[in-house]
């Protein structure tokens, strides 16, 4: 189906390249790759309107879709309400609880306070945490704390193996990096948190525990066309089952968006660091998206196209963040409504979104070159 719909994609761009209202296009221009960008950019945008709003439809999907190339917005629709009782819709300024989606955020402070020589990766959690300091635990380090190969599950419990020597996927291990960025900063993981999105340009993103404004979307869980609002958002983010470090950031798409192109474009870390954050360190077997290679925080595509990602379940509340590096793509999907019976069900159209926008960056990296070489003859 996908190899379909490459071969399609291809022929309708090379078509609308070389016929545009019947006119060829100039073959000796300075300008050429801006010319086949924007012809690429203008289809893109013609056939994301045409595929993800179709998902809208088939999913009565309550929430928030934005595809931006770079600076170029290609794709943006919201639908529903973020308050029900209310019926108040959402719109490109709603505000989402996005979730696991926030431990990037976490893992760049973490990368920051390396930067500056205030702690090693290598070093063990137990020189800052005192909870650390058992037996079992001494040998833990940060590495694997940002990778989940820790073997921490719940911390005080036993080990699920030992440490370095797998993978488990824990909220615990990243609310201990909170600490610990609190530790050797001197200012709470807020402060930090705060610091770094006002640097950064998210001029409407918190956490949790400081949101003040009044346009976040309530979470919900829905059973048929029945909607429960989930109580106590979004402070209950810092409860000891999720916790500000782990998953209680709130962020909009088009803040998300911003994060991306910062962080990817070398404005928050440096580009060793960088690397390190994004490079495979392990790998996990995800519930929704399957196999994958991990980082720091960050989960990796195993195949084409490139792409860092993450999800993100918070009860009521659903997210994808994903970045193309090759094309300097964003692709973001918030929802506030949930099937907490069923989390495959909930992500169905974010992976539904993430299928369509792989296909089309494996597309675009196949016909490029084929196009270059037509507009040159």
């Amino acid at each position: 189906m996908l190899k379909k719909f490459n071969q399609y994609l291809i022929v309708a761009i090379l078509i609308c390249l070389t016929s545009c209202e019947n006119k060829p296009i100039p073959v000796k221009t300075d300008n050429k790759n801006k010319v086949i960008d924007s012809t690429i950019a203008a289809f893109e945008k013609k056939l994301l309107e045409q595929q993800i709003d179709s998902v809208f439809q088939k999913y009565d999907f309550n929430g928030s879709v934005a595809i931006f190339k770079d600076s170029i917005k290609l794709y943006q629709k919201e639908n529903g309400f973020s308050d029900f009782k209310n019926k108040t819709a959402i719109d490109n300024n709603t505000i989402f609880a996005i979730g696991s989606v926030s431990k990037q955020f976490t893992a760049a402070l973490v990368l920051r306070q390396m930067e500056q020589g205030k702690l090693h990766l290598n070093d063990p959690a137990s020189k800052y945490l005192r909870e650390f300091g058992t037996a079992e635990y001494k040998n833990i380090t940060i590495h694997q704390l940002l990778n989940h190969t820790s073997g921490l599950n719940v911390l005080g419990s036993k080990l699920m193996f030992k440490s370095g020597s797998g993978f488990f996927y824990s909220n615990d291990g990243f609310n201990a990096l909170g600490r610990i960025i609190e530790k050797v900063s001197g200012k709470s993981y807020d402060e930090n948190a705060m610091e770094l999105f006002k640097e950064v340009g998210m001029i409407n993103s918190s956490t949790g525990n400081l949101f003040q404004g009044t346009n976040f979307a309530g979470a919900y869980l829905r059973d048929n066309k029945e909607f429960e609002k989930v109580q106590g958002m979004p402070e209950r983010l810092n409860n000891k089952d999720i916790g500000i470090p782990a998953g209680g950031i709130l962020s909009t798409v088009y803040d998300l968006h911003v994060w991306n192109n910062a962080l990817y474009g070398g404005k928050v870390l440096k580009p060793r660091t960088l690397k390190q954050f994004a490079s495979k360190s392990t790998e996990r077997i995800h519930p929704v998206f399957g196999k994958m290679g991990y980082g720091y925080g960050i989960m990796l595509s195993p195949g084409k196209p490139t792409s860092y990602f993450h999800s993100g379940y918070v009860k009521g509340s659903a997210s994808l963040n994903v970045y193309y590096p090759e094309t300097k793509t964003s692709v973001i999907v918030l929802s506030n409504v949930a099937d907490e019976k069923s989390k495959a069900s909930t992500f169905r159209p974010h992976l539904e979104v993430k299928k369509i926008t792989d296909a089309i960056e494996n597309a675009v990296a196949e016909m490029k070159p084929q196009i270059k070489v037509m507009v040159q003859q």
